[in-house]
């Protein structure tokens, strides 16, 4: 009974080796798709040539016209405001603080938020 078992296993694993052994290498052509043909060695460093070109050419421009590349400063009053607009866990009754002064809100939570929805408070009177 062993004898057949391992007769069977012998068996069973031998046409499995002979196919695996068989089988050729995947080339890169295989991983490509269908309609591009694979790349030659000339034409991948012409590829990388032309991209270190192209990056030299933008790091020239950048150096000679910095004033193009520099980042647009944000209004830090509209940003606050456009935090607190979509602020979800605003609820009635919160009270935010701004430059401008203090505010309660006053909207709803089932509709958008509005600058209405938040009314001023008025300073106290120091004694």
């Amino acid at each position: 009974m062993v004898a057949a078992a391992v007769g069977l296993t012998v068996y069973g694993a031998g046409p499995f080796s002979c196919l695996a052994q068989s089988d050729p290498e995947p080339s890169l052509s295989d991983y490509l798709p269908p309609s591009q043909p694979e790349v030659s060695r000339d034409e991948w460093r012409q590829r990388i040539e032309e991209a270190r070109r192209r990056a030299k050419e933008v790091s020239r421009e950048r150096r000679e016209n910095p004033e193009l590349y520099k980042p647009i400063p944000e209004d830090p009053d509209l940003v606050a405001t456009e935090r607190l607009l979509r602020d979800d866990s605003l609820q009635r009754g919160d009270i935010v603080t701004t430059k401008k002064g203090m505010f309660v809100y006053q909207g709803r939570s089932d509709q958008p938020r509005r600058d209405q929805d938040f009314v001023p408070l008025a300073p106290r009177s120091v004694r």
